[in-house]
């Protein structure tokens, strides 16, 4: 008996039809959008009530990539209504908007590797790629299987993927500012192999990394093996310090802290004109995403006015969203909440801690339920919808003692507000 004929391979499949597209705006805009808060950026993001002052930064939320994603989601289930539909990982680092899939019947994959579960997919069978996208080993795979494929990849980080592919070509080895075990990263550093896969990529994290980098390039580091060593988990198959860091090109999760990387791009090309004399062998480009870096700034400027807490709400393993903690943290009262529920009581306060990385209880009373008048920032990353920034909002003013409809119906009529 003869082995079966391969399954066909397909095209990306589009789903965004204009019959369908009207009606996912609907239902999106049903789960995850807040007139509340609309009504409040449009005049200036300040509300004032009895004693009590919150601030939104100017940019927060949800970003058009981000959007795009859950949009071709939804349009996913609606053009195949009846068909198994899965997903690598998650489609964006927020619980709730998760859940929302899981419910619509829509079946998380691993993401970390493929296993088994990729071999029971069928050419019937609907996967999408998540915003962050899929290494080039996971869409092989689906290729070959024939699945349909809706792939929801972010704009900024295809163009990253462009540019280590660049490095590949031209002999440069990527060092690639990102978390080694994130799915971004792991997306982008497949793609620095190259078409050949001959290319080759450094993963660096903290500016210690690049410390340990820097001193092994200019002969002042350990061991080849103590190299290594630093770095197991984040290289290429094959990486060998002695040979591949000739020429260095900066690329980076996109969604990573913008002066951090700015710091490692100077401190890289230093090293390089320490070795080489000059910086022929270093390249780089800003492959900060646009929104991410629009949330930084707004952040900051939100610093500018005296605040007593500010809150952070967005996904736990969000990392443009732990970025705007790590801003907060030594300027004011921060706290990372997963949503309104976190604020829990009239005692506490529920937040991610990053530096421990668990969820962790704070006594912090005196802020929001104290007599005398309280200002509290509130911003979100970008996978943070903004029903629940609206949640978040009335919470506060609950437990200071205002109620849901006196917010409402100031946000409505533009009482209170700058």
């Amino acid at each position: 008996m003869s082995d079966p004929a391969p399954a066909a391979r397909r095209d990306r499949t589009n789903v965004r039809r204009p019959d369908v597209m009207e009606l996912v705006s609907a239902e999106v805009a049903r789960h995850y959008e807040s007139s509340l808060v609309e009504q409040l950026r449009t005049r200036g993001g300040r509300l004032d009530l009895g004693n009590t002052t919150v601030l939104l930064a100017k940019e927060f939320g949800f970003c058009y990539g981000v959007e795009r994603a859950i949009d071709l989601a939804y349009a996913a289930r609606r053009v195949f209504p009846q068909q198994r539909i899965f997903l690598i990982g998650e489609i964006i680092h927020n619980p709730d908007v998760n859940g929302q899939l899981r419910a619509m019947e829509i079946v998380s994959l691993p993401w970390r590797e493929l296993d088994a579960s990729y071999d029971g997919l069928s050419e019937e069978d609907v996967v999408i790629v998540p915003a962050f996208g899929a290494p080039t080993a996971f869409m092989d795979k689906l290729s070959e299987l024939g699945c349909h494929v809706v792939d929801t990849t972010c704009g900024d980080v295809m163009k990253v993927w462009r540019r280590v592919r660049e490095y590949a070509r031209d002999g440069v080895t990527a060092v690639i500012h990102g978390k080694s075990t994130h799915e971004e990263t792991l997306a982008t550093a497949s793609r620095a192999l190259g078409k050949d896969g001959a290319g080759h990529f450094l993963v660096v994290l903290t500016l210690a990394d690049v410390a340990v980098l820097a001193d092994y390039i200019n002969g002042r580091g350990g061991s080849r093996e103590e190299l290594l060593a630093h770095f197991k988990g984040g290289y290429s198959p094959g990486f060998d310090p002695d040979l591949h860091l000739g020429k260095l090109g900066v690329a980076n999760q996109t969604t990573m802290l913008k002066s951090e990387t700015e710091e490692i791009q100077r401190r890289l090309r230093a090293a390089l004109v320490t070795r080489d004399g000059d910086d022929r062998n270093f390249s780089m480009f800003d492959t900060i995403c646009g929104a991410t870096q629009e949330r930084q700034d707004a952040l900051f400027e939100l610093l500018a006015e005296p605040l007593d807490v500010l809150l952070v709400v967005g996904g736990y393993n969000s990392s443009n969203t732990a970025h705007l903690v790590e801003i907060g943290e030594g300027r004011t009262a921060t706290f990372f909440i997963q949503d309104a529920s976190r604020l829990r009581s009239l005692e506490e306060i529920v937040h991610f801690d990053l530096h421990r990385g668990e969820e962790v209880t704070t006594g912090y009373s005196q802020l929001l339920l104290g007599g005398g008048p309280v200002r509290v920032g509130v911003t979100a990353g970008a996978s943070c919808p903004n029903n629940l920034i609206e949640e978040t909002i009335f919470r506060l003013f609950e437990l200071r003692g205002i109620g849901r409809e006196a917010v409402t119906a100031a946000c409505r009529n533009g009482e209170g507000t700058a």
